[in-house]
């Protein structure tokens, strides 16, 4: 009993060390408050005391002070309270591993750069400043009379103004040239990068004067027809689907050529839809090309049921002269009232030779009619005739230059 007794009244003396916030152990750390049983007269405790520990040494002149001894009151491995002079091993364990956490939380949150609720003061953010745009030069009046009255009178390449007077294709005049057939102010020219200006040179071809004034740039959608083909000069041309226009030209043009018309691309003599005639070698040139990655919609009309496989045999496309095309968008779209054949909407971008019908026959299926409707953001008018043409606005023009 006066065991007990002591070791009650030793718990009681060391209380208020344990009661503080954090108590300070003797390898410096800091850990969280114990909770102790206040003893009494009547509680009956069965402690055993462990060794003392080693009384510490000195401490040094001019070093740290030594620090104060806590006891700790543990349950021991028969389950009794025992008086301890250093933490238990758990306590420890835990706090080292709370350090290690908060130093991994440390070092994420460098990671992540500051929170989303950190104040903006904190966060440095180098903003670009915009490049200061210069208002044009001209007006768009101006700028609009140099391109059509100064801007054509430049020096040109001989074989472009050639290609612009209508005398042939480009192609067609720089052969012309190299034949000797071309002379400029009375001497042969066998060179087409020569710069001409057609206004103040005197230019024969096969001993036929060049009109001093050129044909304006001409734009024209055509909904072409079946059997018709894209060359010029054959009788079922699409070329010729505008004859009746040009028959008309010296009324509205008088002194000036003929514009010499040309397909932008081609389409095949069983295709259908939106085809684009011009006079403008470099817009042509532009929009047919496979690097302008100008989009094409075609909707074809299939011969037979139509499956999933076949739809992701499209899409994963085939190899056309060498080269692996892939179409930009595979769908299939609703039948229609007077016909009960399944169609599929295809979109390609690079337009090579029978490429869309190469898609649907590698996948298995047979074309039954192919139609293209749009070019860039330009759509077929839907009341635009077969064997139509209508006239492009400046609108249209831009719209058959950019995608969807």
């Amino acid at each position: 009993m006066a065991l007990a007794t002591a070791a009650a009244a030793a718990a009681i003396s060391i209380h208020p060390f344990l009661s503080r916030p954090a108590s300070v152990l003797r390898f410096g750390r800091r850990v969280p408050p114990l909770l102790l049983l206040r003893a009494s007269s009547s509680s009956d405790f069965n402690i055993t005391f462990a060794e003392p520990a080693p009384a510490p040494s000195k401490a040094s002149p001019g070093g740290p002070s030594a620090q104060p001894l806590v006891p700790w009151i543990a349950r021991g491995a028969d389950g009794k309270p025992c008086l301890h002079t250093s933490p238990p091993p758990d306590v420890i364990q835990a706090v080292a591993a709370a350090e290690a956490e908060a130093k991994r939380a440390a070092k994420r949150g460098q990671r992540q750069g500051p929170a989303d609720d950190a104040p903006v003061a904190s966060v440095r953010v180098k903003e670009k400043k915009a490049a200061p745009t210069a208002p044009p030069k001209f007006s768009k009046a101006a700028r609009r009379f140099y391109n059509d009255n100064i801007k054509e009178h430049e020096p040109q390449r001989l074989a472009k103004v050639l290609a612009a007077a209508g005398v042939a294709s480009r192609r067609t005049s720089e052969e012309l040239i190299f034949q000797g057939k071309v002379t400029v102010n009375g001497s042969v020219c066998t060179a087409p990068q020569t710069k001409v200006d057609i206004s103040k040179d005197s230019i024969y071809v096969n001993g036929n004067r060049i009109s001093k004034k050129l044909p304006p740039k001409l734009y024209f959608a055509v909904n072409k027809p079946k059997g018709y083909i894209c060359s010029s000069g054959e009788e079922k041309s699409v070329i010729s689907l505008l004859d009746d226009y040009l028959k008309g030209w010296n009324k509205l043009q008088p002194g000036v050529p003929k514009p010499r018309l040309f397909t932008v691309g081609r389409l095949d003599v069983a295709t259908t839809g939106l085809i684009i005639v011009t006079n403008d070698g470099e817009f042509a040139q532009k929009v047919s090309h496979p690097s302008s990655n100008i989009t094409k919609e075609y909707v074809v009309t299939i011969d037979g049921a139509v499956h999933k496989k076949h739809l992701v045999a499209i899409s994963g496309g085939t190899v056309i002269d060498g080269v692996k095309v892939v179409p930009d968008l595979v769908e299939p779209l609703d039948t229609q009232a007077d016909t009960k054949r399944m169609r599929l909407k295809i979109v390609v971008h690079e337009g090579r030779n029978h490429e869309v019908r190469e898609l649907v026959q590698n996948a298995g299926l047979k074309v039954y009619a192919l139609k293209r409707v749009r070019i860039g953001r330009f759509r077929l008018p839907s009341d635009l005739g077969i064997g139509k043409m209508v006239e492009l606005k400046e609108a249209d023009i831009k719209a058959l230059d950019g995608n969807s």
